[in-house]
């Protein structure tokens, strides 16, 4: 324990924006609240099996969930700046547990709609949270690549795991599972601050850099970039696989490896951190990811599908961790990362919309692959003008 000068021991801050519980906090909150809509397609089969949902309302039902946790970001550029955080998360946490308890029991499809839309609301504030503390750690980067491994981690094993309990427990196992797990997580609450989330003037960050305005909507363009062009192409990869004469239960298989190397991804972020620079790392992860676009381009056989599919997602989850770090560097109280998880959940929107008429309209996948390669360009052009003029310094300095 750090003593003073009088020799007099000092209390350790668990609660600082550096410290070990509060890392623990961020990554498993985060991990708790994003698991559902990382096990989709499972969630989807068995939703569709046990209460008949029809194809566009199990997509209507995961818009509205996805749409809530968007959407929280909009409340929270208020209640974040005024109310005390840990009150706010138990309040927010109850919600996500009740919600998910009731949603084990509910078979009528519109009260199960609200029902996951005031639930995902409520784990969308509780995420926004957790991205806004990232942002006022030294090490962004490295939080942030864990923060995106965690809930990967957690996705994964809920994948693996929980469809061989749907026979016995139904759908419900899922939603009693998530409740479960924020009442584990629950007591991490304690390290946060119990005040509204503010950023000292002492850490020497200012929103009002040169050129602040111009740099925050770069860099949530890019954000907006990035995530239509990833989302456009893996909604419809399946389908590049299918024109290529791969069967579905092969190309499923290199998608779930793929989704371990996505894992991979962001524990190489964490690693490097900001070594040896965050224009170096994006600019390597950016390129890496258009080759895989690439490779995908008229017919490609099984080797190239593969190589091609693991390559972008491991490079999709490695970049995700620099573009966030990038956006707490313009703006360390949070409030342009929280602005960000509205633009990841437009893009997830806008991609698959994007990519379907482009496949109507062309009878392929050519125009597509060429349309997202040319937004992922596009969106590293913006997020490397976005990089603040002082990043150099705060790279050698996080990277320590």
């Amino acid at each position: 324990m750090p003593r003073t000068l009088d020799e007099q021991r000092t209390p350790i801050d668990e609660s600082g924006p550096n410290s070990k519980g509060r890392l623990t906090l961020i990554v498993l909150f985060s991990s708790v609240v994003g698991t559902l809509l990382l096990m989709a397609p499972a969630v989807a089969g068995q939703l569709q099996e046990q209460l008949g949902l029809t194809p566009s309302q199990t997509g209507d039902l995961f818009s509205a969930e996805l749409g809530a946790m968007s959407l929280a970001s909009i409340p929270a550029l208020w209640w974040m700046k005024r109310l005390n955080t840990q009150k706010a998360s138990i309040f927010f946490a109850a919600v996500f547990v009740v919600g998910n308890i009731s949603s084990a029991y509910i078979d009528q499809y519109g009260l199960l709609l609200a029902t996951r839309f005031l639930t995902s609301l409520a784990g969308g504030s509780l995420m926004v949270l957790c991205m806004s503390l990232a942002a006022q750690a030294d090490n962004r980067n490295r939080v942030y690549g864990l923060w995106v491994m965690g809930q990967l981690l957690f996705g994964a094993v809920g994948l693996a795991v929980l469809p061989h309990f749907f026979s016995s427990f139904g759908i419900g196992i899922v939603y009693w599972v998530l409740a479960v797990m924020m009442v584990f997580v629950l007591p991490l609450a304690r390290f946060l601050p119990k005040r509204a989330v503010v950023i000292e003037a002492a850490r020497g960050q200012t929103r009002l850099n040169t050129g602040y305005a111009l740099r925050a909507t770069l860099g949530l363009l890019a954000v907006l970039a990035f995530y239509i062009s990833l989302s456009g192409i893996w909604t419809f990869v399946s389908g590049v696989a299918s024109t290529s004469d791969i069967d579905a239960q092969t190309s499923s298989f290199v998608l779930s490896v793929a989704t371990v190397l996505g894992i991979a991804g962001s524990a190489v972020a964490t690693v490097l951190g900001a070594r040896p620079g965050t224009r170096t790392n994006l600019l390597v992860g950016y390129l890496a990811m258009a080759l895989s676009l690439g490779l995908l381009v008229d017919v490609p056989g099984l080797v190239r599908f593969t190589v091609a599919a693991l390559l972008f997602k491991f490079t999709w989850t490695f970049i995700l961790p620099y573009i966030l770090a990038t956006l707490s560097e313009l703006d360390r109280s949070g409030r342009l990362v929280n602005v960000a998880n509205i633009a990841i959940g437009g893009g997830f929107a806008l991609g698959p919309l994007m990519g379907g008429r482009l496949v109507e309209n062309t009878g392929g996948y050519g125009a597509l692959i060429a349309v997202s390669t040319a937004g992922l360009l596009l969106s590293l052009a913006m997020i490397l003008a976005a990089q603040p003029r002082n990043s150099s310094n705060l790279n050698c300095e996080t990277a320590r």
